[in-house]
């Protein structure tokens, strides 16, 4: 293959976690013969941007989410150019937009990995889908994504249809971690007590609602001073305040707000809790992961393919179970036990939530291998 063969990552915009997928994907190519470029279709110019994506190149569409409407032709337009003046080989697509944008404006083979359910719901995507049928395979970031695409899509080969799950620069992540005291006294919390933490938007698709109410009934038999860490902003926060008002929990519950790079603070937390309403796939488990600290999660979406002991799952919604493993949790964990949870959490990481654990199946996929060709394999597929 020529040294000179592109490879077109095209991302909505990367606000969230869509910076990090993008570096997700460039990395996979790092030692190949291939160069990526990063296109996205939303946000204006950063600098931080084109450093995080980890890309050889990196190019700013620059357009508003009303440009992206309807038939989104300036985008078109912007795409087809940049594709016009290199040789492309192939083009990963994140979400449906950029997937619906790169199939009208070029030719080439397309990737469309998505990232969230309901993306084929619609009767219009699924006619999109069946009309590019030939230049499209879909990723899914969770088995859970893949079926409900699988689904909706009855007819496509389930070679077509696979998962290839998020994944963590682990050495990267655990390199910026603040230490346990650090990290407290950058979230305002006490050195001394057991802190259960949870972080994301204050939204119903997180249900804090429910992590809250468990806590509450589960107070009265954990550790003395115990405490309810919630990081995040959204519009539900008065309705949560007003809850732990009312459950009469004020003193044991901290909202930190919205809190910069949080992953780096996650030693603050004995318990990471998230009770989110069927999570596509459930970063915020990983990030926790390699900061040695043990998960609970609702058992749902694609978060059982992530948590190694099944017994930290707990049904959606379900208070009462879950005040149950609050407490038995505290009432059996020691530093021995906390070591072995960590230990098959970074095993865990290893081995299936990684750059280099991903790279293989990566290039195993048939759309690459068309695309790309084997000797690519020997080199960036290693």
């Amino acid at each position: 293959m020529p040294a000179e063969n592109w490879i077109l990552q095209f991302c909505h915009g990367y606000s969230g976690p869509f910076l990090d997928v993008a570096r997700q994907y460039a990395v996979l190519f790092k030692g190949s013969p291939c160069k990526v470029l990063t296109v996205f279709l939303t946000g204006e110019e950063s600098a931080a941007v084109v450093q995080g994506a980890a890309s050889d190149e990196v190019a700013f569409l620059g357009l508003k989410s009303s440009d992206v409407r309807g038939l989104k032709l300036s985008a078109i337009l912007k795409l087809r150019r940049i594709v016009a003046s290199r040789r492309f080989s192939l083009i990963i697509a994140h979400r449906f937009k950029p997937a619906y944008v790169a199939a009208l404006a070029t030719r080439l083979s397309i990737i469309g990995v998505h990232h969230a359910f309901g993306d084929y719901d619609r009767l219009p995507r699924r006619w999109f889908a069946r009309l590019f049928r030939r230049r499209l395979t879909l990723l899914a970031v969770s088995d859970a994504v893949r079926d409900e695409i699988r689904r909706r899509l009855p007819e496509w080969p389930a070679d077509r249809i696979e998962t290839l799950h998020n994944r963590l620069d682990i050495d990267a992540v655990r390199a910026e971690l603040l230490s346990r005291e650090d990290a407290r006294k950058l979230l305002g919390l006490p050195r001394d007590v057991p802190v259960i933490g949870n972080v994301g938007r204050l939204h119903p698709d997180k249900d804090q609602a429910t992590l809250i109410a468990a806590f509450a009934r589960a107070v009265p038999a954990l550790p003395s001073g115990v405490l309810l860490a919630i990081a995040g902003s959204g519009r539900l926060l008065p309705k949560l305040q007003a809850q732990v008002s009312e459950l009469g929990i004020s003193a044991s519950v901290r909202f930190l707000g919205q809190v910069s790079n949080a992953r780096r603070a996650f030693s603050a937390f004995d318990l990471f809790v998230l009770s989110s309403d069927h999570e596509p796939f459930g970063m915020v488990l990983l990030e926790a992961m390699a900061a040695d600290v043990p998960v609970m999660a609702t058992n749902c979406g694609g978060v059982p393919e992530i948590v190694v002991d099944k017994s930290m799952l707990f049904e959606l919604r379900d208070v009462d179970g879950l005040a149950r493993k609050l407490v038995d949790y505290f009432s059996v964990t020691s530093p021995a036990t906390h070591r072995q949870c960590a230990a098959r959490a970074r095993e865990s990481l290893a081995e299936s939530f990684s750059d280099a654990a991903t790279r293989p199946r990566f290039f195993s996929l048939p759309m690459v291998v068309s695309a790309l060709g084997p000797p690519l394999l020997s080199k960036g597929g290693q």
